[in-house]
């Protein structure tokens, strides 16, 4: 398996998953007493971040990886969405980002040095497998899940089908 695969293969079915666990919270808003407006800020304690920064890290995680896997430097996304047809976008916007880079494009990226700076005087440095396998996609899957979490908190009717649909539903069908 190529981390193209791989990498591709989770960050599109499950940002698809998210845009579509918003587009839920924006039908279900007037039956489900849901106020679209506040749904942005809304968080699932006083010290995480809001569904906003989630979906945005989520989408940061995402571009990132597959820039630092192509060799490339991660493009800069603002954080300037405040509704959700913004983060709907900033998610479209993704999507197409990581499906533009070619398999072609992560050969030798299992191997390719991944460094970068966190807080403070920290960095991450691990190859790029390591780097996907232990930081791009367990920070991913986090963010993803704290967004369903914090709609589920809010009214939204989601469940564990809404959640898994994109990424495992090509493998569940009837019995033979």
């Amino acid at each position: 398996m190529s981390l193209h695969d791989l990498s591709t293969g989770t960050f599109v079915p499950m940002l698809k998953t998210l845009s579509q666990l918003l587009d839920k919270a924006a039908e279900q808003a007037a039956a489900r007493q849901i106020d679209l407006a506040a749904l942005p800020e809304a968080r699932l304690a006083p010290d995480m971040y809001p569904l906003t920064k989630q979906v945005q890290i989520a989408c940061d995680q995402a571009k990132d990886a597959t820039a630092r896997l192509t060799g490339q430097t991660p493009p800069r996304f603002p954080d300037e969405e405040r509704t959700l047809d913004e983060l709907k976008a900033r998610i479209g916007r993704t999507i197409d980002y990581v499906e533009s880079a070619p398999d072609s494009a992560f050969a030798g990226a299992g191997e390719r040095a991944v460094l970068f700076p966190l807080i403070e005087d920290l960095v991450f440095d691990a190859s790029g497998f390591e780097y996907l396998r232990d930081w791009a996609l367990p920070n991913f899957y986090f963010h993803i899940v704290t967004a369903y979490d914090i709609l589920r908190r809010q009214g939204v009717e989601i469940g564990k089908r809404d959640y898994l649909g994109n990424a495992a539903g090509p493998h569940i069908h009837p019995k033979a």
